[in-house]
């Protein structure tokens, strides 16, 4: 019965051959035998994810934010319940949830794609969420020039449903105030209002 032909693997960088080492000698660590079946191509897989998981570093805020000045409105845009994926800097464990995004636009709008791609850049990234809020927020305001922005944040972290204190149904939840937002109530709790579901933009 004839061979079956062995694929060969690609070369891989010395950066990817350190990291997939990290995650052999973690095996090895915590007393697993990483020749195994199961885990023989895990390192490889681990690299893979992480690029994906960690390719926020690899993104600039102001590219991404592409701006337009034609037939640009005055009055709130609001992005809302944009779902993202994150890593707690302090365990290493995921956290994830929705963002919802206003912002007054000042001459300069933005598509709306940009914001969800905004936020992937900051939250694919070692991250805490009230940073994360705010550098999204931070991002807006200085290349958009916006008037006034609010971002909302509301997160499941792992670090603390399945360690630690283990509350699975606990969730945390973060704002960043900028601008006219910050000033004037009755736009606070018209994006309050909007991204809850009672919407409302006067």
């Amino acid at each position: 019965m004839p061979r079956k032909a062995v694929t060969p693997r690609p070369a891989v960088s010395e950066r990817d051959r350190q990291m997939e080492q990290l995650v052999s000698s973690l095996f090895q660590i915590i007393g697993e035998d990483g020749t195994r079946e199961g885990l023989v191509e895990t390192p490889a897989r681990v690299r893979l994810a992480a690029d994906e998981i960690f390719s926020g570093y690899r993104q600039d805020p102001k590219k991404i934010l592409k701006t337009f000045t034609k037939d640009v409105c005055k009055e709130m845009v609001i992005l809302k319940n944009c779902e993202f994926y994150s890593t707690c800097e302090h365990h290493l464990f995921p956290f994830f949830g929705h963002i919802s995004i206003g912002y007054l636009p000042n001459g300069r709008i933005v598509g709306i794609s940009k914001l969800a791609r905004l936020v992937d850049c900051f939250a694919r990234r070692l991250q805490i969420q009230e940073r994360m809020t705010a550098q999204i927020a931070d991002a807006i305001e200085g290349v958009l020039d916006a008037r006034g922005v609010y971002v909302m944040c509301e997160a499941t972290h792992f670090c603390m449903t399945s360690r630690g204190i283990r509350k699975q149904s606990a969730s945390m939840v973060t704002s960043a105030i900028r601008g006219a937002f910050e000033l004037n109530e009755s736009l606070r709790l018209a994006f309050l209002a909007a991204v809850t579901g009672n919407i409302s933009l006067k």
